[in-house]
Parts: structure tokens; C-alpha cells; sequence
């Protein structure tokens, strides 16, 4: 779910035309769950001439996961797609694409 909320706030950055220097961002967090694991997750974007690309970091005790995406817009058509690695190595790649009216 995190991934779409992120999808739409990069598609909402693209159709309102935001600058590079405006749409750039990147965060970065950790703690410790209740059974003394402790977890790090950190992840940056950008976006420019109608293009967005992202990609975010989770390791935790069961490993690294990554996503890389992006999300290109033109003439009201928005189309994008992330891969999604996990800790062995493996990996899925989804695609989407809306129309915006």
C-alpha cells in the first residue's frame, strides 16, 4: 500500500508540473520492535521533465528488501513500474498506467 500512496504522490508532483529542485526528496529511519530486533529503512526520489524516480531500503532481521521504480507522464497518460528484491535475490517487477482527465 505504501508503494501506491508514493505512486500518487509522484504521478501528483508529474501532472502539476513541479521542478527537479522542488520534487527531490529522501528519508531514513530505524528502531527496535518488540523482540529487540532492530530494523533501518532509508529511500530518496526525484523528479524532472515529466519523469519520477524513486527507490527505498528495508533491512530487518529476515534481510534486505529494495524497490526501484519510476513513473513517466505525457499528454495526460501516466505509466510506470517498480522492481521489488528481496533478501535471496529474487525479484518482481510490477507496471501500471493511468489516464488523468
Amino acid at each position: 500500500m505504501k508503494a501506491l500512496q508514493q505512486f500518487a504522490i509522484a504521478s501528483a508532483l508529474l501532472i502539476a508540473g513541479v521542478s527537479a529542485a522542488d520534487a527531490g526528496w529522501s528519508r531514513s529511519g530505524g528502531g527496535t520492535g518488540p523482540r529487540g530486533n532492530s530494523w533501518t529503512s532509508s529511500g530518496g526520489g526525484s523528479c524532472y521533465g515529466g519523469s519520477c524516480t524513486s527507490s527505498q531500503k528495508f533491512t530487518g532481521p529476515r534481510g534486505t528488501y529494495t524497490r526501484d521504480g519510476s513513473t513517466s507522464c505525457s499528454g495526460g497518460t501516466c505509466s510506470g513500474g517498480a522492481t521489488y528484491t528481496g533478501p535471496a535475490g529474487n525479484s518482481v517487477k510490477r507496471s501500471r498506467s493511468f489516464t488523468v482527465n
